[in-house]
């Protein structure tokens, strides 16, 4: 069975970092294929040995073409010839609008409106829409280094659903702010602070004094549990949603104890089910 992979998504969100990635794992990558052409494309290679991992990369710039599009991603999936992904990149228009000034680019559709590039990103969104609810992983490169991008490209091509899944686990300060990129927010102010006990105020929720401390209180375990339940739950619903990324943060005042403690428990639970958990403590070093 081949493996076909149908690239798109929205101008500026690394498209190019992605077919040169495919290239690398094997991949025999078209790029700026119209969409229309991509049955014709496939009729013509299915009978060759040559080309078992294909990744087509497309530009959808019409609302007539959008439709053509899906209809021959629907048709690659009804046959038995084919293994097909479609993944679909996106991007926030304030990062678009940074990349586009910072390589001064032009949009496709700036002429359309009078070289507003915030204009054609929308417009563009609007008409890729349909192309992004069906896509089977859409990935948000916003905050993605392109090593970032590689990793979870490498993630959907390569891995299983234990490989896939990546969970990072941040602990921070609400007095600091609550970060952006968090998909759940656990406020464990409710919880005793070590800070107000003189030989815990300088060390940190790294520290098996504060660990004790924090969990010492039946109060702790039962909201540990509660949260593993409610994850343990929704990861392979997200997966199969397509979504390969789970931000957790947990916050206490300043970032110091009691969210260092639970983020660094998550962490270690997590690891003895998934591949790939990381932990970050943003405000650990904060007075």
């Amino acid at each position: 069975m081949k493996d076909l992979v149908l690239l798109t998504g929205v101008s500026g969100a690394g498209k190019s970092t992605a077919m040169g990635f495919m290239e690398d794992i094997g991949y025999y990558c078209i790029d700026n294929m119209p969409a229309e052409l991509v049955s014709t494309f496939i009729s013509l290679i299915e009978k060759s040995d040559s080309y078992n991992k294909i990744a087509i990369v497309t530009d959808v710039r019409s609302r007539g073409v959008y439709n053509e599009f899906r209809k021959n991603v629907q048709n690659l999936m009804d046959s038995n010839d084919y293994t097909v992904r479609t993944i679909y990149l996106d991007i926030k228009n304030h990062v678009a609008l940074r990349r586009y000034k910072l390589t001064r680019r032009k949009h496709p559709y700036a002429d359309k409106f009078n070289g507003s590039i915030e204009d054609a990103l929308n417009y563009e969104k609007e008409i890729l829409a349909p192309v992004r609810e069906k896509a089977g992983y859409v990935i948000d490169t916003s905050d993605l280094t392109a090593n970032q991008l590689r990793e979870r490209l490498a993630q959907i091509l390569l891995g299983d659903d234990k490989e896939v899944m990546n969970l990072h686990v941040m602990s921070f300060g609400f007095k600091h702010g609550i970060p952006n990129d968090a998909d759940f927010v656990l406020d464990v102010r409710c919880l005793p602070n070590p800070y107000w006990i003189e030989s815990m105020r300088n060390k940190t929720g790294l520290d098996q004094e504060v660990k004790d401390y924090v969990f010492s209180f039946e109060e702790a375990h039962e909201i540990f549990e509660r949260l593993k339940s409610l994850l343990d739950y929704l990861n392979p619903l997200y997966i199969r949603e397509g979504k390969s990324q789970i931000v957790i943060a947990i916050g206490c005042t300043g970032g110091n104890h009691r969210s260092v403690v639970f983020a660094e428990a998550l962490k270690d639970y997590f690891s003895r089910k998934w591949d790939n958990v990381t932990v970050n403590h943003r405000d650990i070093n904060r007075k």
